[in-house]
């Protein structure tokens, strides 16, 4: 067990608190990753995780709670798998990223839909910060 790669996702790893998550949103910038839209911003890190994200499905695009949370758990699922391609980033000792991911798609997707965008939102979010020197 020692060996192998682990993929977890812990409570470091969610973006949480009213503060923080209004300013990703006023501050944020942002890029389609289809089925998302994805929302980024530097932050000072602290104690807290290189890479922090949140999950939205909004009412509007997917209605029923049950169908709402099962997107969040592919989208979560998807995230931890390939959280790995963030280790391409050269991150500083004192700089994060917050990152939301916002679902956009009408209706339910397969894991195949959510894991593709999530590569494709990944590598994006890399060349990004690669191109706009931004590295945190």
């Amino acid at each position: 067990m020692n060996d192998e790669k682990r993929f977890t996702f812990t409570k470091e790893e969610r973006v949480t608190g009213k503060r923080r998550i209004e300013t990703l949103f006023a501050q944020g910038n942002s890029f389609m990753a289809y089925p998302f839209r994805v929302l980024y911003l530097e932050r000072a890190r602290g104690s807290l995780a290189i890479a922090s994200i949140m999950i939205s499905v909004p009412k509007k695009r997917v209605r029923s709670a049950v169908k709402r949370n099962r997107v969040k758990r592919l989208t979560r699922e998807a995230y931890r798998l390939n959280k790995q391609l963030m280790s391409q980033i050269a991150f500083s000792e004192d700089k994060g990223i917050d990152i939301a991911f916002i679902y956009v798609k009408e209706g339910i997707a397969d894991y195949m839909t959510v894991e593709k965008g999530m590569r494709k939102a990944l590598s994006t979010l890399i060349v990004q910060l690669d191109n706009g020197k931004v590295v945190c």
